[in-house]
Parts: structure tokens; sequence; C-alpha cells
């Protein structure tokens, strides 16, 4: 792994251990992950504390997730040796930043935050917001500046988040009158969030409407035959709608060869493209993508011990940068020590 001293940009992203992850975390990140590894100190965060936020009622399905999701990682391609994979909850300095940070953030403005606003209305919370889930702002903020970390890839919809985490940095920064925290910069995607097969909702393993990255064969195939794509198109020889076909969504997402594509949206537009040769297309170009994500899962599943010993080593790491953190900032701050 690189040392301490590297002096690339440094890069945190990760994801919620709640599930095994899907073509949606694909397309939307784990793909751009396997490539910024080489220009960017990457930091891969395993949020189970986070998770913990609402599924706080079933601690178990967070637990057993970690590892799945640190297998997916290495099944797409990230490398232990050039991205640091971390658990957040055995990193206890994000904790102590979480707890200090609170204090230079007010709870209106917590819920002014139209990331979270937007995610209690999903919910359902109303006044019944797990204190833990409104406070999230705040404590991926510590993740971000513990890790100094100044490109955080976010989606559109999270773009919020990171500026309240420069909010806070700036207010910190002011109180000890020197920048010991930077602030971070959001790095969107130019693909948003992947539709389900269904067309109805974003791709989700709850919804039932998610192709995993450990998708059988069959599996694909059925996914991609239920996909919606133009409600008009009756007939072969009828034009077509490509706006809204999740069908050339899937295309856009993932296939590289764009005249392809292009060639196909003005054929389906003018007429004489088919819905099953469409889709016949798509499935082959999945299951060339999936196949050997698949393969190596199966490998990496079959050695637990090996994805433990990844967790740990990246962990360890991961918790010399974050104390090295709380450590400056508690000193800028003039915080009592005993030492």
């Amino acid at each position: 792994m690189f040392s301490l001293t590297d002096n690339r940009p440094v890069i945190l992203t990760g994801d919620r251990t709640t599930g095994p992850l899907h073509l949606g975390h694909y397309a939307g990140s784990l793909k751009s992950r396997v490539a910024l590894q080489h220009s960017h100190e990457q930091f891969l965060l395993l949020a189970d504390t986070q998770a913990l936020t609402d599924n706080a009622h079933d601690p178990q399905k967070v637990q057993r997730n970690v590892l799945e999701v640190a297998t997916d990682y290495l099944a797409v391609g990230i490398d232990p040796a050039l991205t640091t994979i971390c658990v957040q909850s055995a990193l206890p300095a994000l904790a102590e930043l979480t707890l200090l940070y609170l204090n230079f953030v007010t709870v209106s403005r917590l819920e002014r935050n139209p990331t979270i606003k937007t995610e209690i209305q999903l919910r359902g919370f109303e006044r019944d917001v797990p204190a833990g889930f409104l406070c999230y702002p705040v404590a991926q903020a510590a993740d971000i500046t513990a890790f100094k970390a100044t490109v955080v890839p976010v989606g559109e919809d999270q773009a919020p988040l990171i500026e309240q985490t420069n909010e806070i940095v700036r207010r910190l920064n002011r109180q000890i009158e020197r920048d010991v925290l930077v602030e971070a910069t959001a790095m969107v995607p130019a693909i948003g969030r992947l539709p389900g097969v269904d067309g109805k909702a974003k791709m989700s393993k709850s919804q039932g409407n998610a192709i995993p990255l450990s998708a059988s064969s069959d599996e694909i195939r059925d996914a991609v035959r239920r996909m919606y794509t133009d409600p008009d198109h009756l007939r072969v020889s009828d034009p077509g709608k490509v706006e809204g076909n999740i069908v050339f969504t899937y295309f856009d997402a993932f296939c590289e060869d764009r005249q392809f594509v292009e060639e196909m949206k003005e054929h389906y537009r003018r007429g004489g493209l088919g819905d099953v040769t469409l889709k016949r297309h798509l499935e082959d170009g999945l299951q060339a993508l999936l196949a050997p994500i698949r393969e190596r899962r199966a490998l990496y599943a079959a050695e637990p011990d090996y994805v433990m010993e990844v967790l740990r080593e990246g962990t360890r790491k991961a918790r010399q940068r974050t104390e090295a953190t709380l450590a400056e900032l508690r000193s800028a701050l003039g915080l009592f020590s005993l030492t």
C-alpha cells in the first residue's frame, strides 16, 4: 500500500453495508473507482455505522454485509495495493470528530439540508426521525475531513452534504485561526442513478428491481426481458421512442461503442428495430460484463480469511490517518490532554 506521505489527491468514497452491490453501483461509482485508484490516493469506507442510522432494528443485516460489499469491491477490480478499504465502525476517531463537529452546527441547519429533508420524507419519519439520521451530514463531514479528502464522488442529490461539510470546515478553521481541515470538492458522475429494470424507481435490491453483480446468466436474461421499452412500439416497423426507454438508458450506461448505440437509436426511432433484437444486444453486453465479475466474486467469497485480512490492513492504515487528523485538531482547539 502507499505510504502516508503519498502526495496524490485524496479521494474518499464508500457504501452503506446494507446488502450486496448491483449494476446501479457499478455504473454510478464502482467503475470510476477502479480507474481513480491509479491517479488518486483512494480510501473506500465500508459505512456500517452510517447504515445503522436507519437499520438499528437489524444490526445483524449491517454486520453480515460488511464482507459482502468488500467482496464486491475486490470482484470489480478494486486493488487493495492501490486502494485502502476500511471499516467505519473500527475507526474511533470518526466518532470523536462527529461529536466535536456537532458543537459547530445547529439543528435548524441540519433540517434545512435538502438531501436530509428528502430522505426524511421518503422514509416517512416525519418528527420521529432518528437523531443519528438527522446528524448524518455531520458524521459524513467527520469521515471526509478525517482523511483530509479533497475529492468526494457523490450523486447530484448528495452534493448538499459536501456543501455542509465545507461549512463545518470553514467554521472550525476560523475558530482555530488556521487551516487544519481542508475543503472537499464533489465529483458528480456523468451517469446519474440507474433506474431499476421496472423503470419505476432507482435500482434497489429492496424493491426487487436490481441486477446484482453476482447475477447468474439466467437472472440477467430474465431481468433484461422484463425491462420497460416503449409501450407504443407495437410492431417492429413502428417508429419507437428512445427517451424514457430503459433499455437505451442501460446502453448509455454500459456500452462503450457509442457509434453502435447511436445507430440503434436512429434505427429504433425510424422503425424496423424490434424490442426482442434490442434486448438481445443489451443482454449480450451485460452477460459479457458480469460473467468475469461473477467468477472473481465466487473466488473471493470462497476465501473469507483473505477478505478479512484486506479489511484489517486497510483499517489499520485508515486508523493512522484519521487519528493523526483528530490529534491535530484537538491540539489546535486547545482541548485538555493527559499527555
